[in-house]
C-alpha cells in the first residue's frame, strides 16, 4: 500500500464525517480499508516469522518455522 492510497483512505474518512459519501465512494473506502488491513497483516506476519529464541541449552528456535513460516511462502506471491 502506498502513501497515495493511505491519503485517499483519510480523505474519504474526513468526507464521510463532513458531507457523507456516495455509494461508489463507500465501496472504494471499504476496498481500500481491506487492502490496508491485508498489508498490515502481511507485514506483521513477516516480522513475527523473523523472530528466533535462544533456548537455555543454547539452541536457536526459529518461531517462523515452528509456528507458521507463512512469510517465507507468501514472499513469493
Amino acid at each position: 500500500m502506498n502513501m497515495e492510497q493511505i491519503d485517499r483512505i483519510n480523505a474519504l474518512y474526513h468526507k464521510s464525517k463532513s458531507v457523507g459519501l456516495t455509494e461508489e465512494e463507500r465501496k472504494e473506502q471499504a476496498q481500500l480499508r481491506r487492502e490496508y488491513i491485508e498489508a498490515i497483516r502481511r507485514n506483521m506476519r513477516a516480522n513475527l516469522n523473523n523472530i528466533s529464541i535462544k533456548e537455555e541449552d543454547g539452541s536457536i528456535t526459529d518461531l517462523g518455522e515452528k509456528y507458521g513460516g507463512l512469510g517465507k511462502e507468501s514472499s513469493a506471491e
